[in-house]
């Protein structure tokens, strides 16, 4: 019996070493300078380049002045000289921008939250209830994602009409849980099976119900998989276009996306200026979003795709 215990205790000592080895083994490559500028830094900066010239081309244009954004001949596009702050002055101050902003940020709110009480009490019910054909109900919900958005604002547009609430916010914070519901719950769904299902069985036995396990036990866990649906539910309506173009047509009651291409483009003639300044301003608030929670989003994506 000591002999095993040693020989376990050797074993056990051995084997972080072996990994060690492996694993120092397995990164060899990369300790060459030319190895690691070709395979690590050069994809490094051509992906750093393609995902924030964006945010360059929209910061250089909304402070371009109007004759460096006609002549291209004469001035750098990938440059400015003398910038000019009147391209957001006027975005901000002669315009009903800070309205447009508002109510974006209050129908994806407002719409995010009732998507995300709906999906978890689907996905809860799906993944921890157990009754026939919960899988079943699952796949269809997912599958109800893969619809296009273009073929349901049709017969949407007409309930919105016969409720009476074209030209109102409300009718977008009530159409959008239709496109948000389902991928959460798909997305949470995943998550939940990550949960022990121990814990839960330990609480019913103290005589917790299933609403006490689901309000103190599972929500508290799942708060990556929580912030990763907002994340998704609050981008996807902040983007929205089609259904805030359709449901909304007074001024002040237009969302960002939809009040910067309408407003900002007369015929022909691009108020390019205004219209970046627009798009980068609208832009940041989701920036921000994501470098708050990426680490949340990004586990929660991986519990999600792990079952």
């Amino acid at each position: 019996m000591t002999e095993t215990i040693a020989d376990a205790a050797r074993v056990a000592a051995v084997l972080p070493t072996e990994a060690k080895d492996d694993h120092s083994e397995g990164m060899a490559y990369l300790e060459s300078v030319p190895r690691r500028i070709v395979t690590l830094y050069i994809p490094l900066f051509i992906i750093v380049v393609i995902l924030l010239f964006p945010f360059y081309w929209m910061a250089l244009t909304s402070i371009k002045p109007d004759e460096q954004l006609i002549d291209m001949e004469r001035f750098n596009p990938f440059w400015v000289v003398k910038p000019t702050f009147k391209h957001i002055q006027k975005l901000l101050f002669e315009t009903n921008y800070p309205q447009w902003l508002w109510n974006t940020m209050y129908v994806a709110a407002a719409s995010t939250l009732l998507s995300i009480i709906a999906s978890v009490l689907a996905a809860y019910a799906i993944v921890r209830l157990r009754f026939r054909g919960a899988q079943t109900v699952g796949a269809l919900i997912f599958m109800a994602y893969l619809v296009p958005p273009s073929i349901l604002f049709i017969p949407l547009a007409t309930v919105i009409q016969a409720y009476g609430l074209f030209d109102s916010p409300l009718s977008l914070i009530l159409v959008y849980p239709t496109l948000l519901i389902p991928f959460s719950t798909w997305l949470l769904m995943g998550y939940f099976k990550t949960i022990p299902f121990e814990l839960e069985e330990c609480a019913l036995i103290d005589g917790a119900s299933r609403w006490q396990i689901l309000v103190k036990i599972i929500i508290p866990l799942a708060v990556p998989g929580l912030i990763s649906a907002f994340i998704f539910s609050f981008t996807l309506c902040w983007n929205e276009f089609i259904y805030a173009l359709t449901f909304l047509q007074s001024t002040q009651n237009k969302t960002v996306p939809v009040a910067i291409v309408n407003e900002f483009v007369d015929g022909d003639i691009y108020k390019w200026g205004s219209l970046m300044a627009g798009a980068l301003v609208g832009s940041l608030p989701l920036v921000i979003l994501y470098a708050f929670f990426v680490e949340h989003y990004v586990s929660a994506m991986t519990g999600a795709v792990k079952e």
